[in-house]
């Protein structure tokens, strides 16, 4: 019984870090309207792509920017995966051509472009290696 509670425990904790990237547009849109965020679209290689990687771990994954994005962010991720064994579903590889035509016309991976809820660019931001702490400072001082 020690042993459930002390997983369950660890479960519960786990899930108040996790993050919910959407992979609809649309549905981005929605919930940023009626959050009254922005929404934070990533263009990312998850599988391929170095810089990618190491943005999902130096700043995505960190407990700094997960409480940040959760008050103020409409997370958008539009992956670009190579490999089969990774592939995305028909739809959601279809959504992501599309916000690729429309916002990364030039292919940089990753790129993390602000859009307003109606998704007007805010800002473009590429790849640069610093902390949760400063990216998080930058993004702040782009919203406003």
């Amino acid at each position: 019984m020690k042993k459930i509670l002390i997983t369950l425990t660890l479960f519960v904790s786990c899930l108040s870090y996790s993050q919910t990237w959407k992979t609809n547009f649309e549905e981005a849109k929605t919930a940023a309207t009626e959050q009254n965020k922005n929404i934070l679209l990533v263009f990312s290689g998850s599988d391929w792509c170095g810089p990618c990687i190491k943005l999902d771990k130096n700043v995505w994954q960190s407990p700094e920017f997960k409480t940040y994005s959760d008050e103020k962010l409409v997370l958008l991720r539009a992956d670009f995966p190579k490999k089969k064994g990774n592939a995305l579903p028909e739809d959601i590889k279809k959504g992501n051509l599309a916000l690729a035509d429309k916002y990364n016309k030039e292919g940089y991976f990753p790129l993390v472009v602000v859009l307003d809820k109606t998704g007007k660019v805010l800002a473009k931001k590429g790849y640069e290696n610093q902390t949760a702490d400063k990216y998080i400072a930058e993004l702040q001082a782009i919203i406003k």
